[in-house]
């Protein structure tokens, strides 16, 4: 009986690796691309158009907040339950749990810096589609300047 059954399990993971095996690719599409110049780098693909308009995305911050008065709450707690005894040590610690929460939260929010600006540009293409691309900066781009887009860059022609 037990032969039997590790031999059913066996069979039905090998079943399930072999599905899984059997499942084509996703393929990821890529766009249209105007007059495209190719070279030896097939991801270096270059095409030309005008800039139509440029938009600033204000940063965010990738840090999750809270942190700070998570640690904080805990080093309170910890500092709080070493004062007194009984029923004062348990006033003790809750108020060390939020203070060191509240202090925490101050220290880590004046020290998280603010996230960058990200540029959004976006290209009317020679072939009158458009593009748009984000980048850190836009440095001597303007409206209406004529460009090229390699490798998912924006830069004056």
């Amino acid at each position: 009986m037990k032969t039997a059954f590790i031999t059913t399990i066996v069979a039905i993971a090998s079943a399930g690796f072999l599905t899984a095996c059997g499942t084509p690719a996703q393929q990821a599409s890529t766009p249209v691309a105007s007059t495209p110049v190719y070279s030896a780098n097939p991801a270096a693909v270059t095409t030309y158009g005008r800039i139509d308009s440029i938009q600033v995305i204000a940063g965010t911050n990738s840090t999750t907040p809270g942190v700070g008065a998570v640690i904080g709450g805990v080093v309170g707690g910890v500092l709080g339950n070493q004062v007194g005894g009984g029923v004062g040590k348990d006033i003790a610690t809750v108020a060390g749990v939020v203070g060191g929460a509240v202090v925490g939260n101050k220290i880590e929010q004046s020290n998280r810096k603010p996230a960058p600006d990200i540029y959004q540009i976006s290209v009317r293409l020679d072939n009158g589609s458009f593009q748009t691309v984000q980048q850190d900066s836009v440095t001597d781009l303007q409206v209406g300047n004529r460009v090229r887009i390699t490798s998912g860059r924006v830069y004056r022609n």
